[in-house]
């Protein structure tokens, strides 16, 4: 089988990222595995062999508005050159919107399968905006005219739980940090993590408990304004911004709890990587914490309410007992959710092998 997959992930560029030795354990299980992946010729990526079947290949657009078309383009010349042949190949988006809108044209092209992935609820009251607008109405098309949908609540990420427990701890976030009670965030800095809501959570925290910081780990499109609202706010001595980091172990083992305040999520991986690692959690209703139980595996609150975040978190401050309790009870429910990394790629297989035989 031969896999054609369309991504906004330029972590696969980067060597030793989770992304890209993910995607070797997927290469394993097909005869050829090629990823175009939105990018901007400014960044100057390469296209690139990752193993002896995998490639990945940058669209190298000058503006954003081009990555549909540039990633079609290259999609189309892939199909023709590796002689991708119907029933034995297939194409997956990572999402219903560009990369689905991309699928949509190269399945189209050449009459091949399409599987679109769902990371993101575009039902979401949350999920608004002029550019959200499009993307639903681009949506309700390519999901209308796919040969299958993964959703990543039916299938999630595989999640390796022995590799986050035995990870070493190379730094301490104590010793670099002069707080008491340390909260992380690890997030892509975007509006839907809503990382407004952390920060102001703090600010509330910090009145009882001033020795209180925040540690974000994250890059994106909205860290400059994030920033700026620190500083606005004066907590510039309060909320450290680690960047994009691959390496994680240090930053979950060595924290005091694990905050989320996105608005929506497909599943939460971070949320999945905290809890496994011992970090009790503090989060709104999203992506997995749907299934969690409030008070016991996690403390769950909506958006709309910081004023609860704050007592939460005060909460575990104030006592340790809380704090085993979540983080024993999370760590429980979580290993009795996750598949193997066995089960997770014969289902992942047996997904692509069934849409292989589709057609719209």
């Amino acid at each position: 089988m031969k896999v054609l997959s369309i991504s906004s992930d330029r972590r696969l560029f980067e060597e030793d990222s989770a992304v890209s030795e993910r995607i070797k354990e997927y290469a394993e299980m097909v005869e050829e595995y090629h990823v175009v992946v939105f990018a901007l010729k400014s960044l100057e990526l390469k296209p690139k062999q990752l193993g002896q079947n995998i490639w990945i290949y940058p669209t190298n657009s000058w503006s954003r508005w081009f990555y549909v078309f540039d990633a079609a383009r290259i999609g189309k010349k892939i199909v023709f050159d590796r002689k991708f042949v119907r029933g034995e190949s297939v194409i997956t988006t990572q999402d219903p919107f560009e990369s689905g809108w991309t699928g949509l044209k190269i399945k189209k092209r050449w009459r091949l399968p399409l599987e679109v992935q769902i990371h993101t609820d575009p039902n979401s009251p949350y999920f608004s905006g002029f550019l959200n607008y499009i993307r639903k109405i681009i949506a309700r098309t390519v999901l209308a005219k796919a040969d299958s949908v993964r959703d990543v609540k039916t299938l999630p990420i595989y999640v390796d739980k022995e590799k986050i427990e035995n990870a070493p701890i190379k730094f301490d976030l104590h010793a670099l940090y002069p707080w008491h009670f340390i909260l992380l965030a690890v997030s892509r800095l975007s509006k839907e993590k809503n990382l407004d809501l952390a920060i102001q959570i703090l600010s509330l925290v910090r009145e009882k408990y001033p020795d209180t910081g925040l540690v974000i780990v994250g890059s994106g499109p909205e860290e400059s304004r994030l920033k700026n609202l620190v500083k606005k706010m004066g907590l510039e001595t309060a909320v450290y911004f680690a960047g994009w980091q691959n390496e994680l172990a240090s930053f979950y083992k060595t924290a005091n709890a694990f905050i989320q305040t996105s608005l929506f999520e497909g599943y939460g991986l971070s949320l999945v990587e905290a809890g496994l690692s011992g970090l009790p959690v503090v989060t709104t209703p999203v992506g997995i914490a749907q299934e969690l139980e409030n008070g016991k595996d996690a403390y769950i609150y909506p958006a709309s309410r910081p004023d609860l975040f704050a007592l939460g978190i005060i909460e575990l401050i104030e006592s340790n007992q809380k704090r085993e309790n979540l983080r024993f009870n999370l760590k429980k429910t979580l290993e009795s959710k996750l598949l193997s990394k066995e089960q997770y790629l014969s289902k992942l297989k047996e997904n692509w092998e069934n849409t292989a035989k589709k057609i719209k």
